[in-house]
């Protein structure tokens, strides 16, 4: 089934130019976008300032579990076993967790506590970041959906413990 919806994903790659760069654009910059949105909430003044602040930190525990979980367990990304397209290079590490998936959720999910409007927008560009990764041949469907849930689990988590 993983593999199925993937190459019905990925599939729709090199078919159109536009949406190739697009995929590509979105792939490899989102997490710029998130980085200003926390930038711009800490300079808007000191609640703000609260939800960019846990949000930094749920992104910074976010990657440290994905670097841990890549350190037990392996999982070779698609384009290593399979004949599949690829749109632009990548690292030869384990595909799961996504580091782009797990860092974009953890972002949007804690802003979401905070500005539900702002929250939602973020979680929705999470979401095309997340399928955009399966569109460029580099995370099967499950590493996608395993990265979102660890991304919004850390937040939930953040959020819960770090409340006055």
């Amino acid at each position: 089934m993983d593999i199925r919806l993937f190459k019905a994903i990925n599939g729709l790659s090199n078919r159109v130019y536009f949406l190739d760069k697009l995929m590509i654009l979105i792939s490899n910059k989102m997490r710029y976008v998130f980085a200003f949105v926390l930038l711009v909430l800490w300079l808007k003044g000191k609640s703000n300032r609260t939800c960019s602040k846990k949000a930094f930190i749920s992104a910074a525990l976010s990657i440290i579990l994905q670097f841990v979980i890549q350190s037990i367990s392996f999982r070779p990304r698609p384009f290593m076993l399979n004949h599949v397209g690829i749109l632009i290079p990548s690292k030869m590490n384990s595909s799961f967790p996504s580091r782009h998936t797990i860092l974009v959720f953890s972002i949007s999910t804690i802003i979401l506590f905070y500005k539900q409007t702002l929250g939602r927008v973020l979680l929705l560009l999470s979401s095309l970041t997340a399928f955009s990764r399966i569109w460029v041949g580099h995370h099967y469907p499950t590493d996608i959906l395993g990265s979102a849930f660890l991304g919004c689990f850390t937040s939930l988590c953040v959020h819960r413990f770090t409340k006055k």
